[in-house]
């Protein structure tokens, strides 16, 4: 599931490509057909993220609510040299133009296109539904209403694992099992460690550390935690390679040396997601 810094940047894609053009908005899939209707022909005024969740505002209209889930995908193109409606039905899988028929949404423009394909959620809300949701999500690294403070009054309360609280998303929204990973170990702090047993100190600093490590990843649209005096080059190792790309010090590198201590990283299930963490540089 993308995490929170993937959201924003497709906020800001979106806008990019579309705000304040008129753009002609179709569900080729057809699950999406009476809302697309509405805004057909409408201009995209807003975009914004709030954790996993993305809204998109056509001028007058209600938000579109999307949330990708595990299987939902984003793809942002040019429109095929002299076809003015590529939202339109394919020829088929033979006539070499794109399958349309898993797409849910379809912005499309003289210049851009957008494609949604899969998400958990793609649906018409009002104002109202939208602030419900904002009021259910904890604070996000990447917004400036964000209040941490708010976040740590539930943290340290709790006799829940810090690694489980951080994934919360009614606890601190946009957090992910990568930047949850590496936050910890950068801090040095036992993923099992209760949320009542850290300090007021050491969650300002992760939270600190989140909102500079998540506005690098909408910047370059990838996650890296590793630290300039630990990059491949300068540490004279290879580089990563893994479909998440980025340099990390933890995230699914069970079983290999750690960059700091050299003892190994371990990995376990937590909470139904895969942990990982360096036993000598995380004590208890």
């Amino acid at each position: 599931m993308p995490e929170g810094h993937t959201i924003h940047r497709l906020a800001e894609d979106y806008l990019a490509h579309f705000g304040g053009r008129q753009a002609q908005v179709t569900s080729p899939q057809g699950k999406f057909t009476d809302a697309a209707a509405l805004l057909n022909g409408t201009a995209l005024t807003a975009a914004e993220a709030h954790g996993k969740h993305l809204f998109l505002r056509f001028e007058n209209e209600d938000w579109i609510h999307i949330h990708l889930g595990l299987f939902g995908k984003v793809t942002f193109g040019e429109p095929p040299s002299g076809e003015a409606n590529p939202g339109q039905p394919t020829s088929g899988p033979t006539g070499g133009a794109p399958r349309t028929d898993t797409i849910r949404l379809r912005l499309a423009n003289d210049t851009a296109y957008v494609d949604l394909r899969g998400p958990t959620t793609c649906t018409l809300i009002t104002d109202a539904e939208k602030q419900a949701i904002h009021d259910r999500l904890g604070p996000d690294p990447l917004r400036e209403d964000a209040e941490p403070a708010r976040a740590y009054t539930r943290i340290s309360r709790s006799r829940t694992t810090i690694a489980a609280l951080l994934m919360d998303q009614k606890i601190i929204a946009g957090v992910g099992n990568v930047y949850r990973a590496e936050v910890l170990f950068r801090h040095g702090i036992d993923p099992y460690r209760t949320g009542k047993d850290i300090t007021r100190t050491e969650w300002d600093a992760m939270w600190t550390d989140l909102v500079a490590l998540m506005r690098e990843g909408v910047r370059n649209n990838r996650i890296d935690t590793v630290r300039p005096e630990h990059e491949p080059d300068v540490m004279g190792r290879p580089p990563r390679e893994d479909d998440h790309g980025g340099e990390v010090y933890v995230y699914r590198r069970a079983n290999l040396p750690c960059h700091i201590c050299g003892g190994e990283i371990r990995t376990a299930d937590l909470a139904a997601r895969n942990l990982f963490w360096c036993p000598a540089c995380q004590q208890a």
